[in-house]
């Protein structure tokens, strides 16, 4: 009987340190290594004939949705993989495709029928689309500008698609890294001086975020290796829609 009492709080404490220790992102990973250059470019190709490795990590997502004793890193960390791993299974259900743009109802009312509007998420009880996740869940909940340069929209303008999966015991230092990445990339950002430069126009749409606690600039210095003047000018780049596809 004894034997036994031990036995029982064993299985429960195991099953008590499994839903704090959040989930493990190491199958995402393994394939982002695997499929993702160092450019931030996918080999589509290769992933969809892996897909079934994507689809199982997907579902052991939508099977466990974070709880309230998951910490702040952990919940991020999985929100952020949930929202990039996402956005591969939908490329790779309609691929090939020129861009993710071109997703969505053929009848293309904004906000409404765009890719980031369809409803293919199930996780917990709840069903979401991407915009769900970035706006409704990870902007709204997480004081985090540096989530703009994770999230990867499968775009050429997107930030890169990191080849590691985010996970909480280092996502401090994975977000600075992909922050400082995006803002040395001259193909993203373009410093032509202390007074001028041409950034993405994810710093005009998401201005907001920036400037919580001091201007665009200065959180731009923060993270750039060229620093601009306060009252530098900023013009705003292009946006590439174009497939983060591996020529």
């Amino acid at each position: 009987m004894k034997n036994l009492t031990l036995y029982i709080l064993t299985i429960l404490f195991s099953f008590s340190v499994l839903a704090q220790s959040g989930v493990s992102h190491k199958p995402f990973d393994d394939l982002l290594q695997k499929y993702v250059d160092e450019k931030g470019m996918v080999d589509y190709k290769g992933l969809k004939a892996d897909r079934t490795k994507l689809k199982s990590y997907l579902t052991m997502l939508e099977s466990n949705a974070p709880e309230k004793s998951w910490t702040k890193d952990q919940k991020l960390a999985y929100w952020i993989n949930a929202y990039n791993a996402f956005t591969l299974e939908l490329i790779l259900e309609h691929y090939p495709v020129q861009s993710i743009k071109d997703l969505g109802s053929t009848i293309k009312i904004p906000f409404v029928s765009t890719a980031w509007d369809i409803k293919f998420i199930n996780i917990g009880d709840e069903e979401y689309d991407l915009n769900n996740i970035e706006h409704g869940i990870i902007r709204k909940e997480f004081d985090e500008p540096r989530i703009h340069f994770a999230l990867v929209c499968a775009a050429v303008s997107c930030p890169k698609l990191q080849n590691q999966a985010y996970t909480p015991e280092n996502l401090d230092a994975q977000l600075t890294k992909a922050a400082k990445e995006f803002l040395a990339n001259p193909s993203k950002n373009e410093f032509k001086s202390a007074n001028q430069a041409t950034l993405s126009k994810l710093f005009n749409w998401y201005g907001g975020d920036f400037n919580n606690n001091g201007t665009l600039i200065e959180y731009i210095n923060k993270y750039s290796p060229t620093k601009l003047n306060a009252n530098a000018n900023i013009d705003w780049k292009d946006y590439d829609w174009a497939l983060n596809e591996q020529k």
